[in-house]
């Protein structure tokens, strides 16, 4: 038994020890690089995929989250199998994003530092491209591009893509998410059929496993962790609140953890800049990234944000994918995405490198099914958390100025000259007076803000199974007011068509809810405080020459005592047009004597004989009058030929032409 323990010991710490990356087969050069860079041992991802790749004709599917070491893993093998001989372009990358694609090619120089005669190019749409083309025609061995920028400079003879030999999609479920898939064919039409083609992504969704079965032959799939789950390294905290009250709650949350390192992601470009212009205007160091942004200042305000000069970013989907962006302490997601696959990849954000980190949602509670949906699918727990009320915040943000104090590093010989005049200067105060006051004016603002801030209420969440009596009987949310709107599904009236409408013919901003569409009328929450101004604003409004009607909708729509008034109503209708019927019946009986008496009135009138015509109505017409039209001073009054017979048959019949 003895024996059995020991030799089953031997083998698992074999199977366990870990791998070097000369063991994977990695060159001398490319591991000196990655040794300066604090490379010490592979990551799973890169253990399992570097000994593949190395080797020909193995297309791979590789799904790992993001921050796993990927773009390692598939960058030193294709460093490798490069040709430092040949000047042509041997291999392709593609990346969705501008970012993403300067980053992958910043990683591939670094390993490359010692294989001198290997040149990578990123090349991105956003700049200028003629620089672009003449370092191509000078020949790069690898170009790290996205498919937008790639089929310009191919279709203008500038990249030729005749010797790749392979092609990497990184991100692979982010392009197709945007629509690259076209460009993709394209790219690969230009490249010879016996490349190694290697898809990455975070996720493997129904359109990641279509794109791998045109383009790949054979592939292998090498799945770390297990598919579509979240990463091992990440916290997933939720808080609830009232939609009105979503910004406080965001600056709870941010105030709590005084070392936190951010990006904030909303769903629209409007909301991003408008949530960063708030924050910047409440005195937190933040930036706004999302596609409206020129490429010069995205590239400075990522500058920026990874030289820790900017705490928070706050971002759309598009505008941060495949970010990388070393000690992020937390991910905050402003509202969940639509989708799972966004929130994996802005939850993958951070937990990068094996480091913890935290993805905390502030939702309503019509977003918390989209959190269950999310659990399910990455397999991990949500915890619900209480915002952190005003005591905690300031005892949190106590402690950092109390830390920052004790860790300033005091150079003596700096500050020896004026220190004289500050003794002087403060020499009436004593120690502990002093104290509070270096206290109060790095800890003044917290103060002041949370002294007299009121707490934020949480909604209380519906027990399971517990539901509203349909959409007609729904109360609106606690701070809203429910209007009616005449106008809908049938009108061509969905959200959009009202959040324009209001926009439009309201004056200022205006916070919208829930929106619900019938057939002929909508129902649409707006703030409380603003639901005069919103009914006021649309009051003298039409759309398509129909007026528009706005008001207050009843709470208690659906409920039995509007199911009785409504069918009240339709009984009130009903003895209505019975009344009607009645009246026009009695009308009518009326009118019958009077028809009768104009009928005899009609018969007691003389016919025209009676009354002494005896010639038939109209002008007399006799069968010679035609001959009159060819008698004159021109004519000779003798008419050329036979008399026509009027009497005959078809004489004057109109006969078809003849085509």
């Amino acid at each position: 038994m003895s024996s059995f323990l020991a030799t089953f010991a031997k083998n698992f710490n074999k199977k366990h020890i870990l791998k070097t990356f000369e063991e994977l087969g990695v060159s001398a050069e490319i591991r000196k690089a990655i040794e300066e860079l604090g490379y010490e041992h592979p990551m799973p991802v890169q253990e399992e995929v570097i000994p593949y790749l190395l080797g020909v004709n193995n297309d791979v599917v590789a799904l790992a989250q993001t921050g796993t070491g990927k773009t390692a893993a598939y960058g030193l093998p294709v460093l490798q199998k490069i040709d430092p001989s040949r000047t042509d372009t041997q291999a392709v990358i593609l990346s969705p994003t501008r970012e993403l694609c300067l980053q992958i090619a910043d990683d591939l120089e670094a390993y490359s530092k010692y294989l001198p005669s290997v040149r990578v190019l990123p090349v991105y749409g956003g700049t200028n491209i003629e620089s672009q083309i003449r370092t191509l025609k000078k020949g790069v061995q690898v170009i790290v591009a996205t498919p937008g920028r790639l089929i310009d400079l191919m279709e203008r003879g500038a990249a030729s893509l005749g010797q790749v030999e392979n092609v990497v999609l990184d991100e692979a479920d982010e392009m197709l998410s945007m629509g690259f898939s076209e460009s993709i064919d394209t790219i690969l039409a230009g490249i010879p059929e016996n490349h190694n083609t290697l898809l990455f992504s975070a996720t493997m969704s129904k359109e990641i496993e279509r794109i791998s079965k045109k383009y790949l032959r054979h592939a292998q799939e090498i799945v770390v962790g297990s598919r579509n789950e979240g990463a091992e390294t990440v916290n997933h905290v939720y808080y609830m609140v009232h939609a009105r009250d979503k910004y406080l709650a965001l600056k709870r949350v941010v105030d709590y953890y005084p070392k936190i390192y951010a990006i904030i992601f909303c769903r629209t470009r409007m909301e991003t800049q408008e949530i960063a212009d708030k924050l910047i205007q409440d005195g937190y160091n933040a930036e706004a990234l999302h596609g409206e942004l020129s490429q010069q200042q995205r590239d400075l305000t990522m500058q920026k944000f990874r030289q820790h000069r900017v705490q928070f970013l706050v971002a759309t989907d598009v505008a941060a994918r495949g970010l990388d962006v070393e000690d992020l302490t937390h991910v905050i997601n402003y509202g969940m995405p639509d989708d799972t696959e966004s929130y994996t990849h802005r939850s993958g954000r951070t937990g990068r490198a094996g480091k913890k980190g935290t993805s905390i949602c502030i939702i309503n509670t019509r977003e918390r099914a989209k959190v269950r949906e999310v659990e399910k699918i990455i397999g991990k727990s949500f915890v619900k958390e209480e915002l952190p009320s005003g005591k905690d915040i300031c005892a949190k943000q106590l402690y950092k100025v109390i830390d920052d104090i004790e860790r300033v590093e005091v150079d003596e010989e700096e500050i020896e000259q004026f220190l004289p005049e500050v003794y002087r200067k403060l020499e009436w105060l004593d120690k502990e007076e002093l104290i509070k006051r270096v206290v109060s004016r790095e800890f003044g603002r917290f103060l002041q803000y949370y002294a007299n801030a009121p707490e934020i209420e949480e909604p209380v969440e519906k027990a399971k199974g517990e539901k509203g009596k349909g959409k007609r009987g729904r109360n609106a949310e606690e701070g809203f007011t429910r209007l009616f709107l005449n106008l809908g599904k049938l009108d061509g009236f969905y959200a959009k068509e009202i959040m324009k409408l209001v926009n439009d013919h309201v004056k200022g901003k205006v916070e919208v809810g829930r929106i619900d569409l019938m057939k002929s009328f909508s129902f649409f929450e707006v703030a409380e405080e603003e639901a005069e101004r919103v009914i006021s604003g649309l009051s003298k409004v039409q759309v398509k020459g129909r007026k528009v009607v706005v008001e207050g909708a009843s709470t208690d729509e659906g409920s039995e005592d509007s199911s009785k008034r409504k069918k009240k109503r339709k009984d009130d209708n009903r003895d209505k047009d019975s009344r009607r019927g009645e009246k026009k019946s009695r009308n009518d009986r009326k009118e019958e004597p009077k028809a009768k008496d104009r009928k005899k009135d009609k018969k007691e009138k003389p016919s025209r004989e009676e009354r002494g015509y005896t010639a038939p109505r109209g002008k007399k017409y006799s069968k010679d009058d035609w001959k009159q039209f060819f008698s004159g001073e021109n004519t000779s009054g003798e008419l050329v030929g036979e008399e026509p017979d009027f009497s005959e048959e078809g004489w004057a019949r109109r006969y078809p032409k003849k085509k």
